[in-house]
């Protein structure tokens, strides 16, 4: 019985410690206060916050994170140059009349224009583009059997030479972007007119249509976002059939000329 006194006794002295102890700690601990309230007030976060996406806008003229480097398969390029086309005269025959006058040569003006060309890349190395421009060139024979004193201006022409090529690019992705390419031109002569004070009178000139292969070697350089500079350089094999007759069409020259012309260009290009 004394035993069973002694346990209880000391099962209430032990509920009354600990009772003690909490409350001494609860009067012990003052409330955060200060620097430290914030935390201790703060409201738990359920979930982080996404980082707000960025509003700015990539301008036509920039190079941004988004901008795709060089040039490969899918793109599309509209390009404007400026053009220079340089007849190479190589070969000459000339007939008047039916008789070959020997030692005769055909000699075209160079000249300038804008070239508008389209471009699309078939593959990241290969391409297939189209050029178009049309340029004026005045026309005059010479030699020892030419008629009206050795020289004779024959007249002008404006020529249409729409040229499609193939284009193999050798880095493709990369800003500076060389190729080289085969294809093939054709060629109409309009607006001929022969020259009004000639000496024999050709006031008709007239040019059958013409073509030929040709090749070319270029680059394209990224200059920022999806703006390039191009500069290309075209040699056509082309052959000139033409032939000048006066009013009462009694007399006729026809001539044969190997124009093959050099076609210089460089300009602009964007991409789509």
């Amino acid at each position: 019985m004394a035993k069973i006194r002694s346990l209880l006794t000391a099962m209430v002295a032990g509920v009354a410690a600990l009772s003690g102890t909490a409350k001494a700690q609860s009067v012990a601990a003052p409330a955060a206060t200060g620097a430290n309230a914030q935390y201790v007030n703060a409201p738990i976060m359920k979930q982080i916050p996404n980082a707000p996406r960025p509003t700015g806008h990539c301008g036509i003229f920039e190079t941004c994170a988004s901008t795709k480097i060089g040039l490969g398969r899918g793109d599309f390029m509209i390009r404007l140059s400026g053009v220079g086309v340089l007849p190479q005269d190589r070969d000459s025959r000339v007939w008047a009349n039916g008789t070959e006058l020997k030692n005769s040569h055909i000699s075209t003006t160079n000249q300038a224009m804008p070239e508008l060309t389209l471009e699309y890349f078939l593959t990241d190395n290969l391409s297939v583009d189209l050029i178009a421009t049309s340029t004026r060139h005045e026309v005059s024979a010479s030699g020892p059997n030419i008629p009206a004193g050795g020289h004779l201006d024959v007249g002008s022409a404006w020529v249409l030479p729409p040229t499609l090529t193939f284009a193999w690019h050798f880095r493709p992705h990369k800003r500076f972007n060389p190729y080289v390419g085969v294809g093939a031109t054709a060629m109409w002569f309009h607006s001929m007119h022969g020259n009004q004070g000639s000496p024999l009178g050709l006031t008709k000139l007239n040019s059958g249509f013409t073509g030929g292969p040709s090749v070319n070697v270029g680059f394209d350089y990224q200059i920022v976002g999806n703006w390039f500079f191009n500069a290309d350089v075209k040699q056509m094999f082309v052959r000139m059939h033409a032939w000048a007759q006066n009013e009462a069409e009694t007399v006729r020259v026809k001539a044969h000329e190997s124009l093959d012309p050099t076609v210089v260009s460089a300009g602009i290009a964007y991409r789509f």
